[in-house]
C-alpha cells in the first residue's frame, strides 16, 4: 500500500506537516518497498477548496492512506469515498516523514472517523 505524508520538506528525513489541504508536499512511500517520492501540492496557494483538491490529488496518486494532522469535513469525505485511510499523527515540530511512517508501521497513529475540524471555507483546509 502507498501511504502520503504531508511535509515541507524533500525526503524522508523531512519535518512532518499537520496540515494536509495546505502542506506544501506530499511523501509518497510504497510500505512494502520503501521507494518514496515527492509531489508537491497543488492545492497549497488555492484560494479555496485546498482540502478536496489536496484529497483529490492524493487519491490520483494511488494512496491507499493518509497520514497528516487535520481533516476538514470535504477533505474526509473525498478520502473516505475513495477508499483511503486517514491517520492522525501529533503536531510535534520534531517528527520527520520516516518518524510518522514509524508510527505508523507500530499501530501508534489513531485512525480519523471523521472530520478533525469544521473546514476553514477559504483560509486553508
Amino acid at each position: 500500500m502507498k501511504v502520503a505524508i504531508s511535509t515541507t520538506g524533500e525526503g524522508l528525513e523531512s519535518p512532518f506537516d499537520s496540515r494536509f489541504g495546505r502542506t506544501a508536499a506530499f511523501c509518497l512511500v510504497d510500505r512494502a518497498s520503501g521507494e518514496w517520492t515527492r509531489h508537491e501540492n497543488p492545492a497549497q496557494a488555492a484560494a479555496g477548496g485546498a482540502g478536496v483538491e489536496a484529497a483529490r490529488f492524493v487519491v490520483g496518486l494511488g494512496a491507499g492512506a493518509v497520514i497528516s494532522g487535520a481533516y476538514g469535513p470535504h477533505a474526509f469525505a473525498t478520502l473516505a469515498a475513495a477508499g483511503v485511510e486517514m491517520y492522525l499523527a501529533p503536531a510535534d515540530p520534531d517528527l520527520t516523514v520516516a518518524g510518522a511512517l514509524a508510527l505508523l508501521q507500530e499501530g501508534s497513529l489513531r485512525r480519523a472517523e471523521a472530520a478533525t475540524h469544521a473546514g476553514h471555507h477559504g483560509s486553508a483546509s
